[in-house]
């Protein structure tokens, strides 16, 4: 039995898409703490970033050490192009996951989890982790199964119930069959799919005697009631929890109680959405914080409190190893230098329906007048909903496609309102974005955290800094009293 893991008091946060890259998490493993990629949409990433030549030979060297040959040749086969493809030529699509007939789209996401957990861990033995969205079901099995074959040390999920994750884990790790039930919007009941990870393509795997190791799950919570919830059954218990709050980057859980925004429009948090950490210690269960942690005294204390550490997002998505493009790290750090900039807690921008933190910055989806000239087009698809349409048809839709596709599938065009596309969004703000038709470029969406306090001691000047020196800053700093102030809502009720 191998011995229990010494957990990090550090879990650099696995952001957007492509933005906790590979590169990023192997630097943080490589302190000692925790790196982690984003699972999000690794199956596109994959295809894009063979697609733009793969500089550097990163991933063709990763799809190498993939132990079916024959399935990463036929990656290369179909999605690599030497030297990359012409300025502004359309980026080749991918396939779909889909309840049915999608074992083209499973197999991609095999591959690109594989690859971006391969690479991640190459060359040292730090912690390495991946994060998925458990509303982006149909992707979670051969996703936990690409990056378990790569040797996935945790894997975090939130954006959601994550009930089935650890029965998952251990299912994966054996390299059985698995089911996962998906919702499906208009059936009173979940929809079972099944991913046999032996099969197909894959059944090459069978005599190769596979020994694989079940990554710890932790549970991305707001609150402990969801954590004492999941502890109940031994199916749905996990090896840990980060507990997050609305202050944190990306999706966020709405608040609890009657919905009410505030005069800028943004959802307001009260007393019940503040995580009692005397209630969360007593589950005796290792948990981290999230939200406003980017401090070297809020470490401290939540170390004092009972959490292992702290999960910080932000403060390594501005850093040079994060795959956030240059231009826009540059002008994020300026701006909040300046002043002049506002992270926005959107209650409507993503389809999710969960509140979703937007940078404002000229020339991204954040600007009133870059969203209406984007012709609406939904060609990645992975936030889409399955749904049952009036006819009975399965059906996937997203709230933030053509309104006409929306309504045809049977979806209401109230939910339509103020929804962007996330998926072009988030892979042009990473550099991949699809060209369209003119010469034009699907814009960026940014979303950070709303603290940004940390840029006074790491880029007092807005300059650059990298990720060790966010984890030597968090490990060495002595906490200061003017700081103080912060600690607060890392209290009891807090």
């Amino acid at each position: 039995m191998p011995a229990p893991r010494v957990h990090p008091q550090i879990i650099q946060g696995g952001m957007g898409v492509a933005v906790s890259g590979w590169r990023l998490a192997r630097t943080v493993a490589g302190t000692g703490q925790l790196g982690v990629v984003s699972g999000t949409a690794l199956d596109v990433v994959l295809a894009r970033r063979l697609q733009l030549g793969d500089p550097g030979g990163h991933i063709r060297r990763a799809l190498a050490a993939f132990p079916v040959p024959e399935v990463a040749a036929y990656a290369l086969d179909r999605y690599f192009v030497d030297g990359g493809v012409a300025p502004g030529a359309r980026l080749r699509a991918t396939a779909r996951l889909r309840v049915d007939r999608g074992e083209a789209a499973e197999l991609l996401t095999v591959l690109g989890n594989f690859v971006e957990v391969w690479l991640a861990k190459e060359g040292h033995d730090g912690l390495v982790g991946v994060n998925y969205l458990e509303k982006i079901q149909l992707a979670t099995a051969p996703a936990m199964f690409g990056a378990i074959l790569a040797g996935a040390d945790y894997v975090l999920v939130g954006a959601g119930i994550p009930g089935q994750i650890p029965t998952l884990a251990s299912k994966l790790a054996r390299a059985e069959s698995v089911t996962t039930l998906v919702t499906v919007d208009g059936d009173e009941e979940p929809l079972a799919h099944t991913f046999d990870p032996l099969s197909g393509a894959l059944r090459q795997l069978r005599p190769k005697g596979l020994t694989l190791r079940r990554p710890d799950v932790l549970a991305i919570v707001s609150l402990p009631v969801l954590a004492s919830y999941l502890m109940r059954d031994a199916s749905t218990r996990p090896d840990g929890f980060v507990i997050e709050t609305h202050r944190a980057g990306g999706h966020s859980a709405p608040p609890r109680g009657k919905p009410a925004l505030d005069g800028a429009g943004e959802p307001v948090y009260g007393p019940k959405d503040r995580p009692d950490l005397a209630k969360m210690a007593a589950l005796g269960m290792p948990f981290w914080l999230a939200g406003e942690a980017a401090h070297p005294q809020r470490l401290a204390e939540a170390r004092r409190l009972g959490a292992a550490g702290v999960q910080l997002g932000s403060v390594f998505a501005l850093c040079e190893e994060s795959g956030l493009r240059a231009d826009l790290r540059t002008e994020l750090r300026a701006r909040a230098r300046a002043g002049t900039l506002r992270v926005r807690n959107d209650p409507q921008a993503s389809p999710t329906a969960f509140p979703f933190k937007v940078a404002e910055l000229p020339g991204t989806l954040s600007d009133t007048a870059v969203r209406a000239a984007r012709r609406p087009v939904c060609d990645i698809g992975h936030l889409g909903t399955p749904a049952r349409a009036a006819n009975g048809a399965l059906v996937h839709r997203c709230a933030a496609e053509p309104i006409a596709a929306y309504l045809r599938k049977g979806g209401r065009a109230v939910d339509t309102a103020g929804r962007q596309c996330l998926c072009n969004g988030l892979f042009a703000t990473v550099g991949l974005g699809q060209r369209r038709p003119g010469g034009a470029v699907e814009p960026p969406i940014v979303t950070l955290g709303q603290d940004l306090g940390f840029l006074e001691d790491l880029s007092p000047d807005g300059g650059p800094y990298s990720a060790a020196r966010v984890v030597d800053w968090m490990l060495a700093g002595t906490p200061t009293p003017q700081r103080t102030s912060g600690l607060r809502r890392f209290g009891p009720c807090a």
